[in-house]
């Protein structure tokens, strides 16, 4: 049983840091994408923005592979999804038209930001368990 749990915590895991590795690899083959959905007052650095949380999504996810630095990174990720969470709030009360998609798509990213926060958390928690 502990073995199977184990398993599925490496394959939670890699499979995290995969969603994060190319998420932050899209910030840079697609920036506009990221760049429509930055809220106006930050536009004038929405170039440094997009950069920054690109790259800290590239460095977490591959540091959420290694041991050493794998609660570092369930805390930088966190960190990372509540600094991004107003892009999303600003998408939601634009109703989705930044990025040309529905009403119901952007307020859903709302609760996926808790969810991805709270996959985060649960890797940092079972790794002090370890």
């Amino acid at each position: 049983m502990k073995k199977r749990k184990s398993t599925a915590l490496v394959i939670s895991r890699v499979f995290q840091s995969l969603l994060y590795i190319i998420a932050g690899l899209n910030h840079f083959l697609s920036p506009e994408m990221y760049y429509k959905i930055i809220p106006p007052f930050l536009n004038q650095y929405n170039f440094f923005i997009n950069i920054v949380s690109g790259g800290a999504e590239m460095i977490l996810g591959s540091m959420l592979l290694l041991d050493k630095t794998r609660k570092w990174a369930c805390i930088g990720i966190i960190i990372l999804l509540i600094a991004v969470f107003p892009a999303n709030i600003y998408l939601a009360l634009e109703m989705g038209k930044p990025l040309n998609t529905s009403p119901w798509v952007a307020w859903l990213r709302l609760p996926l930001q808790f969810l991805l926060i709270y996959w985060a958390y649960t890797h940092l928690k079972k790794d002090s368990n370890e």
